[in-house]
């Protein structure tokens, strides 16, 4: 049977041999398929139902992709810029195994606003974090280290808080608002934001927005920043995005280990086109033990759903419930990040 990935694998590759137009709407069918089809095609098309009930699949897509479920052709290995991917298909069916991990999750800890780059207002994207069920948010707009994301300044990042003070006395009790903040890490691990203000922060995200297309073992890159103590989690460690760049090289057995000593969560990064840490590389997080933050990197308020491949991609790699720090109820959550911090600045 054709799973959703290798339709999608199928629609890539085929999509080279049409004119632009059509090129372009199997290239978006490829997506679909990946995160937006609900259901195995497969199943779909063995009920008798109409393949068009499919996301952005019209009666020509149709057509082709019966055929391909009729007789299978080979589906070659995908590209390395699209392997290790989860569909839809594939969270929701994990998920259905194991129910009490949407249950256990109280929040998100990576969304952004229109303070940077985001979509939707502060309190769009709270409210949505509401409606959802969760006892908590962090807001982690841009530093100001990333013009292009329109990172805030220190003085921005201030009034940000106070809109967030302001916010939270309508809030009803058993929710909090967070202030985090997803700072820019430069290649050699350190922030763009004082001391100072990172002392006001409740969960800082360190992540790498430059140079994630070098070649060569980046392990140690990523050590140092493992070393800046002001950094809670590590955000989207590989820099990966699907069909764009493979993202960072390094040995994650090594990363992990450090990680787990200097007690910093590595994220896995829910967004569809990104989901990184993949599968493969959080193998070696569940087996040194370290946490894990499992965020959506939400820019609109319909983004916070993609929590479904984060809690997919842990369930599969074998991590452990109790690593994950979205798990933790605020307190506990807000203390382990105090704690991070103050034990790496000793060290330091």
């Amino acid at each position: 049977m054709l799973r959703n990935r290798e339709i999608a694998e199928l629609l890539s590759v085929e999509a080279k041999d049409h004119t632009e137009q059509r090129r372009r709407t199997l290239q978006r069918a490829a997506r679909a398929a990946l995160w937006r089809w609900t259901e195995e095609a497969a199943d779909l098309y063995a009920q008798g139902r109409s393949l068009t009930e499919l996301s952005l699949v019209g009666p020509w897509l149709a057509s082709i992709i019966g055929r391909w479920l009729e007789e299978p052709p080979p589906v070659a290995a995908p590209s390395t810029l699209r392997e290790g991917f989860l569909t839809l298909a594939d969270a929701r069916e994990t998920l259905a195994s194991h129910p009490d991990w949407l249950r256990a999750y109280r929040g998100d800890l990576q969304m952004h606003t229109t303070w940077s780059d985001g979509a939707a207002s502060l309190e769009v994207m709270v409210s949505t974090a509401m409606e959802r069920g969760y006892e908590y948010a962090a807001v982690t707009d841009h530093s100001v280290g990333l013009p292009i994301a329109h990172g805030m300044s220190e003085d921005k990042l201030r009034e940000q808080w106070r809109a967030i003070d302001d916010l939270a006395v309508s809030l009803p009790q058993g929710f909090s608002v967070l202030r985090g903040l997803e700072m820019n890490l430069s290649p050699e691990g350190t922030g763009d934001m004082s001391v100072e203000v990172l002392r006001g922060i409740d969960v800082v995200l360190g992540a790498f927005h430059s140079r994630l297309r070098v070649t060569e073992d980046q392990t140690e890159r990523y050590l140092r920043a493992l070393a800046n103590p002001n950094v809670n989690v590590l955000a989207h460690p590989r820099g990966r995005r699907y069909d764009v760049r493979y993202g960072l090289h390094a040995d994650w057995e090594r990363v992990a280990r450090a990680a787990a000593e200097r007690d910093v969560a590595l994220e896995i990064d829910s967004w569809p086109d990104r989901q990184d840490l993949d599968v493969a590389s959080l193998r070696f997080v569940a087996e040194a033990g370290c946490r894990v933050a499992i965020d959506t990197d939400a820019h609109k308020p319909h983004e916070l759903a993609f929590v479904e491949f984060g809690l997919a991609a842990a369930i599969r790699a074998g991590i452990r419930p109790d690593r994950v720090v979205n798990f933790l109820p605020r307190d506990e959550l807000l203390a382990w990040s105090r704690a991070s911090r103050a034990t790496a600045s000793r060290a330091g």
